[in-house]
């Protein structure tokens, strides 16, 4: 099939990977934008193995391997995870990969957050699936140590019931990289940057299992992985929260939030003084998060997203803007 935007980066004028997400994602081994099998081939492969495994959400995950140039199905050793479009109640889910992809790279290319290595990939009958990149293997095939915070604040379905990742907040969750990261100052800005684009970008389905910690092979002290499964849930669940947890412990609300039930500005600046957030650095964070509109509409029109959902996805990021502005 033709593409005529990177899978990878969504830069134009590209039939395939471009030399820079060739080397990001697969360490520049020339692999192409459409797999070796079909949809109904791998989802044959996967009934056999008994293995299908569950994303958080509405997507499935697949394993694969790098052998020379073509990616191959695997039960051990992966080193990518494949997300096929998944089937259910929710809306527009042919939709999901490119708008997994697209919230990913703005995430990475405009704020500079640092996230997995991802792109778009195509079955050998032309439908897309997104493909990322194994942040916790190493190159040398060995598993960095990592934990959510579902496992760091020892919270499960059996000791806190089926909403165990979203009976907490975000609060709570900078308390726990305070007390187990040492670099805590500089961590905890990119968290608080994490947690202001996921309200950008209408990611509502942020929970405890979509943060973690690993250990530094270079400096053994732990700090935060990549980010990863980002999207903007308001594609395919309309109505949905703003945030998928509470921003403040214990039911604190702000003035503002309790006069219209909506995050804005001032839950933000509590937010990030309760962090430990200097008034200056956390002015600097606003500054930047709110600039880069006119890369952003440019990564949407470049997307694979349909253009109807082109449409919805800047509307969407336009309001949660408009809503910090003042």
């Amino acid at each position: 099939m033709t593409i005529y935007n990177c899978p990878g980066c969504l830069l134009p004028d590209n039939d395939s990977y471009c030399k820079k997400c060739l080397k990001d994602l697969f360490d520049g081994k020339k692999v192409n934008h459409i797999l070796s099998f079909t949809r109904p081939e791998f989802d044959k492969v996967k009934r056999e193995s008994g293995s299908r495994l569950s994303l958080s959400g509405i997507q499935l995950k697949h394993s694969l391997r790098l052998e020379k140039n073509k990616l191959v199905l695997t039960e051990e050793n992966g080193q990518y995870i494949l997300k096929p479009i998944s089937s259910g109640q929710f809306e527009n889910l042919d939709q999901v990969p490119a708008n997994e992809h697209l919230t990913m790279q703005i995430a990475n290319q405009v704020y500079k957050l640092n996230t997995a290595a991802n792109g778009i990939i195509f079955f050998a009958d032309g439908e897309p699936a997104f493909i990322s990149r194994r942040f916790d293997v190493l190159k040398t095939g060995k598993r960095m140590l990592q934990e959510d915070f579902a496992q760091i604040s020892e919270r499960t379905e059996d000791t806190h019931g089926k909403n165990y990742k979203y009976d907490f907040s975000y609060e709570e969750i900078g308390e726990l990289i305070k007390k187990f990261v040492n670099a805590y100052p500089v961590e905890i800005e990119k968290y608080f940057r994490i947690i202001l684009f996921n309200y950008l970008f209408s990611n509502g389905d942020a929970h405890l299992k979509n943060f973690s910690l690993y250990r530094s092979e270079i400096y053994g002290d732990y700090l935060l992985t990549p980010f990863y499964d980002l999207i903007n849930t308001s594609l395919h669940v309309p109505g949905e929260s703003d945030l998928a947890l509470d921003m403040f412990k214990e039911g604190f609300e702000t003035k503002s939030y309790k006069a219209s039930s909506k995050y804005t500005l001032p839950d933000f600046i509590e937010f990030a003084s309760r962090l430990g957030i200097n008034e200056k650095r956390m002015l600097k964070i606003f500054v930047e998060m709110l600039s880069g509109s006119e890369q952003v509409k440019f990564l949407i029109n470049n997307s694979f997203l349909n253009d109807k959902l082109k449409v919805k996805y800047l509307e969407s990021y336009n309001q949660k803007h408009k809503r910090l502005e003042t």
